[in-house]
């Protein structure tokens, strides 16, 4: 007598291994707004073709493909949103999202990913030009593309620091990118005062975000390196947020301290990251983001609460909180002074 084992199938292996054809599947019709497209009332193959100016044939597959991964719902009648991309991928949305594809599915971070092994095998990015490179234009993309996305952890920010209590606040936001997490700030807080430090193009970007929330006149631009630039002193909040997984722990250590230098008694340093627990491999999103720093970043990680927490007392902080963030995957850590 013979019992049969557990059954396996080689899905998972298929599935990961043509993951890119789901990448470009969404990007597609993120280039398409093909979700606009569709909208609240929904829509047949032939009028989401009409509206997008592409062909019936093509949009029936790739609208098909959207449902089978769950992006798109199908009747009778054509398709319909999901409530996920109703919410972040219709244009009509004040949620929508769609443009971080431009980054998030770049050259330059499909190219490191294309060195995969060959960073494996050396510990760090294969790519010559990376994402820690004086002035890598990459960093403009990412402000254009990325700032929906960043909106909904900077307010959560804002929150947590208590801005909107109206204190008046100097602010300096580190690798500001975008501008959001600083400029959400000075939303709240009509006495903060943000300085944005970051290479110049990039400020370019934050610069048009000042103007566009009406804060230009409490938004000023430090061009350069976190590494040489003087962050000033006596400051109420500086923001890193995104930008510790890109270094090693010991370079990490000398941003802290620096931070740590420029602040006030009472100030405070929030940390914006992804996070994995002490096991690393979970929550996934948190614990999967090392790849992306060992495809593109010479020595970059993604760091536990407890490396995060011994950094910041190293470096001389003697409180440091864990907040996480959800439905976002990140979590800020606060150091106080």
């Amino acid at each position: 007598m013979s019992s049969a084992g557990p059954a396996i199938s080689p899905q998972i292996i298929i599935e990961t291994i043509t993951a890119y054809q789901r990448s470009a599947a969404l990007r597609a019709a993120i280039e398409l707004d093909v979700f606009s497209a569709i909208g609240k009332a929904g829509a047949s193959a032939a009028q989401v073709a009409q509206k997008t100016a592409a062909s019936e044939r093509g949009i029936r597959i790739l609208c098909d493909t959207l449902t089978a991964h769950g992006l798109l719902n199908k009747s009778s009648a054509g398709y319909l949103l999901t409530p996920e991309s109703s919410f972040f991928l219709d244009k009509s949305s004040p949620a929508y999202m769609g443009s971080i594809s431009g980054f998030l599915c770049s050259d330059e971070l499909l190219n490191a990913f294309r060195k995969l092994t060959d960073a494996v095998r050396k510990g760090g990015t294969a790519m010559e030009q990376n994402g820690t490179s004086p002035e890598h234009p990459m960093w403009v993309e990412f402000a254009r593309s990325m700032a929906p996305m960043m909106m909904m952890p900077a307010k959560m920010i804002a929150g947590i620091l208590g801005s909107d209590a109206g204190a008046p606040w100097r602010v300096l936001d580190v690798a500001a990118g975008h501008g959001m997490f600083g400029l959400t700030i000075a939303l709240s807080n009509p006495n903060a005062k943000i300085t944005a430090l970051d290479w110049p193009a990039v400020l370019q970007v934050a610069e048009e975000n000042a103007k566009r929330f009406g804060v230009s006149d409490r938004f000023e631009k430090l061009s350069g390196s976190a590494f040489s630039e003087d962050f000033g002193k006596d400051l109420d909040v500086v923001l890193f947020t995104n930008f510790l997984h890109h270094f090693d722990v010991a370079t990490c250590e000398q941003l802290i301290r620096k931070a740590y230098t420029a602040l006030k008694p009472g100030g405070r340093l929030a940390v914006l990251e992804f996070v994995p627990n002490d096991d690393r491999v979970s929550p996934p999103m948190a614990a999967t983001f090392s790849l992306v720093m060992l495809a593109d970043t010479p020595a970059g990680d993604a760091y536990t609460f407890k490396q995060l927490h011994q950094m910041c007392t190293n470096s001389g902080f003697s409180m440091v909180e864990r907040h996480d963030l959800p439905p976002t995957p990140e979590t800020l850590v606060l150091a106080t002074k």
